[in-house]
């Protein structure tokens, strides 16, 4: 019998990825390539569309089936998990993207957020898509190629250019583009556009008429887990059926399938979700309520999330733009060559804080410098400040949530420095556990569509797959906690309200 398997497509930050999984979920065959990040103006943060697809087809593809040594045809099923809130404007009958995709980390919306919270404040929005405004999301930023590009605005009242985030632009395209390719998203990517309705998992009337947004431009919004359509370039007769942002996908791939079960991803940034099952909680305390996962027709899976902008790029900072060190790796053995941190604090706001506190006026800084400190305690802090972000946002989860969280499952790069991981535990005060996959976030694409497909039977199934490969449990003193988070929290008083508009 001829071995099948699961594709799984992560368009990422940085990168995107082709990963081929067995039926045991064990990682087979990658393919990768880089794409440019374009920086036109302060603030701005911008990714070409069409040379992310170039770069899948051409060559993302091609090598996760040369590695495997397999034809199209023993694919089963095609999942995407992509970069969530980045924005993608094309045009219907050639293709062509009007312009730049204008990306997640991107704030040029700045002073058109603070006008709407303003203005018209938080609450409905809230009380409609769950989220705040902020430049994180991806319909302020319709609105404002809508007021800086000619006619854009009728055009898509015309229907001649279409919207999506990434996962759109590319099941478009693998459909056939401009000759009938299928425009649509799921839920969870809809879910973080501000203008889906988090209950009824529609395009909301309000929002749409607020924001001035045409129906006629948007994707359908479909469950994570169906087979949406075949795959007619690149894999001809393949189907495809799921996609997930991508921390939604990590989080089904880290199996967090009961309410209460939380997963963070360790990357350029990183982000905390919680599952909290078929309700929907209210944040009162900084925290995003977003769609975790919907499989088939089944009721959607609701989360809870704390995203924090600056992590793993605080590494490449200090290895970049700084130059104490020169790979990302060599850092954790700068910071072991200290004991602490010798009293100082990095808060990387670069461009504001999201969450817990939601601060576009934040700015970075380091606090407690004295003749003492040396290159190896700045090491130190730069690691230490992902475990302080996160304590942040497990203590907003405990806050909101009505089951306070027991352990952390952890997965992205930054996983790989055992120093990181067993400060993490020692600041949250519960076992940080890591799992032996750790690409989480293609292996949860390709679990939803093996699901969907047919491939794997049900979730506990998939629970199986999961294998534990490190874990580290707390050991600081608590009153050293205490004081450390205090000395912390002191700092990023200090880093806000610098920016001005």
């Amino acid at each position: 019998m001829v071995e099948r398997y699961v594709m799984s497509i992560d368009q990422g930050t940085m990168s995107t990825r082709c990963i081929l999984f067995d039926h045991q979920g064990r990682l087979v065959s990658v393919g990768q390539r880089e794409h440019e990040q374009y920086f036109a103006r302060p603030g701005w943060a911008e990714h070409d569309p069409t040379e992310i697809w170039s770069h899948l087809r051409r060559v993302v593809v091609p090598r996760a089936l040369e590695g495997a040594g397999i034809r199209p045809e023993q694919i089963a099923a095609i999942g995407i998990a992509n970069q969530r809130e980045t924005t993608v404007v094309w045009d219907r009958r050639t293709g062509v993207p009007v312009g730049h995709a204008i990306t997640w980390q991107d704030t040029r919306t700045s002073g058109y957020v603070e006008e709407l919270r303003r203005t018209t404040g938080d609450d409905f929005f809230l009380e409609r898509c769950g989220l705040s405004p902020t430049t994180y999301f991806s319909a302020p930023r319709l609105r404002w190629l809508f007021d800086h590009v000619d006619g854009l605005r009728e055009r898509a009242e015309r229907g001649e250019v279409l919207f999506g985030t990434m996962e759109s632009w590319l099941i478009w395209n693998l459909t056939g583009g401009p000759d009938g390719g299928l425009h649509l998203t799921d839920a969870t990517n809809a879910s973080r556009t501000m203008l889906m309705n988090i209950r009824s998992l529609a395009w909301d009337d309000e929002l749409l008429a607020y924001f001035d947004v045409p129906r006629a431009m948007l994707p359908e919004i479909r469950s994570s887990a169906e087979c949406y359509g075949m795959a007619r370039a690149l894999l001809p007769d393949v189907p495809i059926c799921a996609a997930l942002g991508d921390q939604q996908a990590a989080l089904f791939g880290q199996t967090c399938f009961a309410p209460g079960e939380a997963k963070c991803t360790y990357g350029t940034g990183s982000f905390l979700l919680v599952n909290t099952g078929t309700e929907l909680v209210r944040s009162r305390h900084g925290l995003l309520t977003t769609v975790g996962y919907k499989v088939g027709d089944e009721p959607p899976v609701y989360a809870l999330e704390g995203p924090i902008a600056v992590t793993g790029s605080l590494v490449q900072w200090f290895r970049d733009r700084l130059g104490l060190i020169h790979s990302a790796p060599e850092i954790e053995t700068l910071a072991r060559g200290v004991e602490d941190n010798g009293g100082c604090y990095i808060v990387p706001a670069f461009s504001g804080l999201f969450a817990p506190h939601w601060r576009s006026d934040a700015r970075g800084v380091i606090v407690g410098l004295t003749s003492y400190i040396t290159k190896g305690h700045l090491a130190r802090a730069v690691l230490e400040a992902t475990g302080w972000q996160t304590r942040e946002v497990v203590d907003a989860v405990n806050a909101d949530s009505p089951r306070p969280l027991r352990q952390l499952k952890v997965d992205g790069g930054m996983t790989s420095n055992n120093l990181l991981m067993q400060f993490l535990a020692d600041v949250l005060d519960m076992p940080v556990v890591r799992p032996m996959v750790s690409e989480t976030v293609s292996l949860g694409a390709a679990y939803a569509a093996g699901l969907a497909s047919g491939y794997w039977p049900d979730l506990e199934g998939l629970r199986h797959n999961w294998h534990r490969a490190a874990q580290w449990m707390p050991t600081m003193d608590p009153a050293r906690r205490e004081a450390e988070y205090e000395s912390w929290r002191r700092a990023v008083e200090r880093s806000l309200g610098w920016a001005r508009s």
